[in-house]
């Protein structure tokens, strides 16, 4: 049976869209695919509920894209505004490459550079954790990461036993967030000591603690005496 024509279109249907704001939904999808963003983080960089685009574009729910959500999403993908719906005449420029710019605080994350080293060597005795000073890092970026979300910090290493993966000076970005364990390089305290160690699973309740570094032989410990703190997800330091 065909559709009537006030039906709105579904995008993956392959139907010609009838009017403009089944184009831009039709656009929208297209941009997300071809970026390989979920509808849901998109959902979330606006700062709406995960289902909020999916409604928009399978229902056409709101009817149109709300101003400041339809700025956002044109400097996310990199395109101008009127692929998105915005009126003709409120369309004045295009951004740059679809990179935010640093007057636009929303477009921007800080994380908090903590005054505490993470110990890739003996072991080093965790300090109070104050901010000293932040980074900035681009909503987009974080998205791309897969980070959009993220409960960030940034330690400094000290020590070589994760060389040559993370030298002593560099700087690594730690998600914090509560989440379901996985093998993978964390910054885990031990007693007193605050570390930067690959941790696996070593059977029932325990974990070892692995150096990438030769020299420094695995750690096996139990679930109780040590607290992961989060996953080192990036890292910065000089060449």
């Amino acid at each position: 049976m065909a559709k009537h024509p006030t039906t709105p279109v579904d995008p993956l249907a392959g139907t010609q869209p009838d009017t403009q704001s089944d184009m831009v939904r039709i656009r929208l999808l297209e941009l997300s695919q071809q970026r390989g963003a979920s509808l849901a983080s998109l959902s979330e960089l606006l700062g709406r509920n995960a289902s909020y685009l999916q409604q928009f574009i399978r229902k056409g729910s709101p009817r149109k894209l709300e101003e400041g959500d339809r700025r956002t999403l044109a400097r996310f993908f990199g395109v101008d505004e009127g692929e998105l719906g915005a009126p003709e005449d409120m369309v004045k420029e295009k951004s740059y490459a679809g990179l935010p710019r640093r007057g636009d605080a929303a477009d921007w994350v800080e994380v908090a550079r903590l005054d505490v080293g993470a110990s890739a060597g003996p072991g080093r005795v965790a300090a109070s954790e104050v901010a000293f000073d932040t980074f900035q890092f681009s909503q987009r970026w974080l998205m791309e990461q897969g980070l959009s979300g993220a409960q960030l910090s940034a330690i400094t290493v000290e020590g070589d036993s994760m060389d040559p993966m993370l030298r002593d000076g560099d700087e690594i970005l730690v998600d914090r967030r509560p989440q379901a364990f996985r093998d993978g390089v964390h910054v885990v305290r031990l007693g007193d000591t605050l570390m930067v160690k690959r941790v696996a699973q070593a059977g029932a309740g325990r974990f070892a603690l692995l150096s990438q570094n030769l020299a420094y032989p695995p750690v096996e410990v139990s679930a109780e005496e040590v607290e992961i703190i989060g996953r080192v997800v990036w890292k910065g330091g000089r060449l």
